[in-house]
């Protein structure tokens, strides 16, 4: 009689990654942390070696919070010139590293730790590889007064925008703004699109992350990590 092992529960697949980004942090020296359940695993990791770090440069409130209630010091951005690594999700990821992240509406300060970042390793399961961005509601933040005005232009592109709610109002996110999510598209040149949509008038941040793509992906699958890496 043959026994074979059971497949690891998308839980355990979060577990497993945030464990791996272990061997990318670099002792002695600051770590960006992004912001998600799957970068709460990792958080969660990083407490075991906290005494082998600086700290870390955190895109969240709710992942500061975490990471100090940790032990684990937290730098603001502007104290430190660059990081020698941040480690985040995404909502999306294809197989050149472009992403689409936000869904938990810290994009903005995602996108600003990774541009100080020296390497981006993404964290996330199997379900978010995809061959071509869209599928996931695109979030980008706005400024408020323009928000109707860009959910126009995304219509012009052959999306439906909404902004996004929470407890029947418009969720405000940590930078006092809102999140118009875009359902319809189809994204085959993320760093066009994401130059484009940059450009218009109350676009904060585009979720598309092409520019500040992610250099490896750690895919937790039902049967172990996979291991990506992009040029």
């Amino acid at each position: 009689m043959t026994s074979t092992t059971p497949a690891l529960t998308q839980d355990q697949m979060k577990t497993q990654v945030g464990e791996a980004a272990l061997a990318y942090v670099v002792k002695g020296q600051i770590v960006g942390v992004g912001t998600g359940s799957t970068v709460n695993k990792f958080i969660d990791a990083l407490a075991t070696i906290k005494d082998e770090i600086k700290g870390a440069v955190s895109s969240s409130v709710a992942s500061t919070e975490r990471l100090r209630a940790l032990g684990i010091p937290v730098f603001d951005s502007n104290e430190v010139e660059d990081i020698s690594v941040y480690i985040d999700g995404a909502d999306e990821i294809d197989h050149r590293g472009h992403m689409i992240k936000g869904g938990g509406a810290a994009l903005t300060r995602e996108k600003i730790v990774a541009a100080q970042s020296k390497r981006f390793v993404c964290i996330a399961d199997a379900s978010k590889l995809v061959d071509t961005l869209g599928a996931f509601p695109l979030p980008v933040e706005v400024i408020p007064m323009a928000a109707r005005s860009i959910i126009r232009q995304f219509a012009q592109l052959g999306g439906e925008g909404q902004v996004r709610e929470k407890d029947g109002v418009a969720l405000v996110t940590d930078n006092g703004q809102h999140i118009v999510d875009v359902t319809g598209l189809k994204i085959s040149d993320p760093r066009a699109f994401e130059a484009e949509v940059s450009q218009w008038p109350g676009v904060v941040t585009v979720g598309v992350f092409a520019c500040q793509k992610a250099n490896v992906c750690l895919l937790g699958t039902p049967s172990g990590v996979q291991t990506l890496t992009f040029d």
